[in-house]
């Protein structure tokens, strides 16, 4: 006001020029306004540009490791049919099968709790527990090999063997078992329509099939999935930051593929020798040694998958450990030499509580026994 009002009181002539003056500041200002504003849009497309690039780079840094679950878990000499499997879940869920009819597959591979009886170790027919943790049945047909020890090659193989386990199910012979399976007239008509054109279809090699055949079916995939087939928004920012977490610390180094393990063996532990005192285990177990007796086979174990493996605690071979923060930390140490900060263990807990899936309600869903 000051400025306008000494202009004012002087003769009109010195008036425009300063006017033009003020005009021109004016235009100077919202030029530079204007430039701001384009600078600021500029940046901030490049921002979420750079956001979105990064997302991207998650993606495809995981499509390089990872896979989605296939649909099916085919084997062409155990072809699946409904008569095949809805007999091999029943066989799963039978009693039966166990010497003094206390134990059935799903006694130590509960359907319900993600094919686990979070037990360290199971109880077995006679009261005895065994030495190793029992793995998932869930997603275990697309193993490269089944046991801890990978002693076995196919669920159809590995079927047979709790069976006939002294300290699992305790059957003493398979005549034994198809003498029990025999006794049941709905057991005759099961196997008969699962093997139709057998002139003998109980027989023990179909018992496993048939089970196998169930446990080919329980798939579980998850939102990781529907991630890796190409939905950003499937895992939110926190599970893709523990994704990445993974993915940089190193833990690819054993879990890729579909199953995230499951494909390969490992020592355990691979760097150091004082696991023990980490863990609490108090059985020397040599792992694949004890099959092989080679001595480069010791502590060799199958890698186990991550589906699911939030829900399948406790973990490791001898299932020593409960809680999943800890047996993250103890993986990193013992395997990749490395020591986790709490944020970066608690971002890998919740990338690995999305490869949990909701095991299907007609899964669940115990048979009527024949």
């Amino acid at each position: 006001m000051l400025f306008f009002g000494d202009q004012l009181s002087g003769s009109l002539p010195n008036f425009e020029p300063l006017n033009h003056l003020c005009m021109k500041k004016v235009f100077i200002l919202l030029s530079a306004a204007v430039l701001l504003f384009a600078w600021a849009c500029k940046n901030g497309q490049q921002t979420a540009n750079t956001d979105a690039s990064k997302e991207d780079s998650v993606l495809v840094m995981a499509k390089g490791f990872f896979q989605p679950l296939p649909k099916e878990a085919v084997n062409p000499d155990n072809p699946l049919t409904p008569e095949k499997v809805a007999l091999g879940k029943t066989l799963y869920f039978d009693n039966r099968l166990s010497m003094h009819n206390t134990q059935s597959c799903n006694t130590c591979h509960n359907v319900a709790t993600y094919g686990v009886d979070n037990k360290a170790t199971s109880t077995g027919d006679l009261g005895k527990n065994g030495n190793r943790n029992s793995p998932t049945t869930f997603n275990a047909a697309l193993h490269f090999l089944q046991f801890w020890d990978g002693r076995m090659k196919t669920v159809e193989e590995q079927a047979g063997g709790p069976v006939m386990n002294p300290v699992e199910m305790n059957m003493p012979a398979e005549k034994e078992v198809l003498a029990r399976l025999n006794k049941s007239e709905g057991y005759k008509k099961m196997f008969a329509a699962a093997f139709p054109g057998e002139k003998d279809p109980v027989t023990f090699e179909n018992m496993k099939k048939s089970i196998a055949a169930f446990e080919r079916t329980l798939l579980t995939p998850s939102k990781f999935d529907k991630y890796l087939e190409g939905d950003a928004t499937a895992l939110n920012d926190q599970e893709k930051k523990g994704l990445h977490t993974f993915i940089s610390t190193g833990c690819i180094a054993c879990h890729t593929g579909p199953l995230l393990g499951g494909n390969m063996f490992q020592k355990f532990p691979l760097i150091g020798t004082d696991y023990k005192s980490m863990t609490g285990s108090v059985i020397d177990d040599k792992g694949k040694m004890e099959v092989t007796k080679d001595e480069a086979d010791k502590y060799m174990f199958k890698v186990p998958s991550l589906r699911n493996v939030a829900e399948t605690w406790p973990y490791f071979h001898d299932g020593s450990v409960k809680e999943l923060d800890k047996a993250i930390t103890i993986m990193a140490k013992l395997e990749l030499g490395k020591d986790l900060t709490p944020e970066q263990t608690a971002d890998m807990v919740t990338f690995i509580k999305a490869l949990s899936a909701d095991v299907p309600a007609e899964a669940k869903q115990a048979p009527t026994m024949p």
